[in-house]
């Protein structure tokens, strides 16, 4: 834990930065994945899920070789097999740094970006850029929506002990939009839809939705949450197969949104209402 809040306290993340509009990627900072699971006590490597994390910026732009401004919507994976992840203000510190910039096209901008943020995760990371006329449209989960549920909540931080699953196999994907953590730095709330799909003995859907609005008050990033809430319905439920898929709301023209799954595959790169 001492490594852990080592790292956060030298992060860019709720300390002054001076806003730079020239290309610097020494700004990205790395945190080792595996200092969350260290202070458990668990080696990540051990971990049964795959995954990666989709990040997409909005607010990403630079200048041709004339000077004129390039505007693009970004797309981001980097995977969960990778060493770091990627401090979210750091990140978007790095991608004001294009803002006053010449390149001389936008395959330049591209193979910048993958290498500076390969060598800033520890893994390789995709970049897609696209035009801001090709958005996608808006979608949603599939599956069951547990919101209307009927129950009493008391637990506002991490409470596995509402979990439970019983009786007969059934495969499902059920989702909600109540999942509320917050930022471990600056206590700033990050808000998100999360889906689980699993195959396995039937989760009791109450105990779930009471477990998810645990998070309510829980401090850690993204990534983490979402990893830790696959384990806790892994090892409480002991499904069959199980995917977590959370797609948290932006903060500063970028969302992060983490997939974790026992199965091979990608997701797709939804885009919900609140994003």
């Amino acid at each position: 834990m001492k490594d852990q809040q080592s790292a956060l306290d030298h992060a860019p993340l709720g300390a002054d930065t001076e806003y730079v509009n020239q290309y610097d990627a020494s700004l990205l900072y790395p945190i080792a994945r595996d200092l969350n699971w260290q202070a458990q006590g668990v080696e990540r490597r051990a971990l049964p899920f795959q995954g990666c994390d989709i990040w997409n910026a909005y607010e990403v732009s630079w200048l041709d070789s004339r000077g004129k401004p390039v505007v693009r919507l970004a797309e981001f994976r980097i995977p969960a097999a990778s060493t770091h992840i990627i401090e979210s203000k750091s990140f978007k510190l790095y991608l004001n740094s294009f803002n006053l910039t010449r390149f001389a096209n936008e395959a330049e901008v591209q193979t910048r970006m993958v290498a500076d943020l390969s060598a800033t995760a520890g893994g390789e990371v995709g970049v897609l850029l696209r035009s801001v006329d090709n958005r996608d449209a808006m979608s949603q989960f599939a599956g069951e929506c547990l919101d209307e549920l009927d129950i009493e909540v008391s637990d506002y931080s991490p409470a596995p002990q509402r979990l439970s699953a019983a009786g007969d196999v059934v495969e499902e994907t059920l989702y909600s939009h109540l999942l509320k953590s917050n930022c471990p730095v600056t206590g700033q709330p990050d808000w998100a839809s999360i889906s689980i799909e699993y195959r396995g003995p039937s989760i009791d859907r109450a105990g779930l939705l009471q477990y998810l609005i645990s998070y309510r008050e829980h401090g850690d990033f993204h990534e983490q949450c979402v990893e830790s809430i696959f384990m806790d319905i892994w090892r409480v439920c002991q499904p069959e197969k199980l995917t977590v898929y959370a797609r948290y709301l932006r903060r500063g023209g970028l969302d992060i949104n983490p997939w974790r799954s026992s199965e091979a595959g990608e997701p797709v790169n939804l885009r919900l209402s609140r994003q």
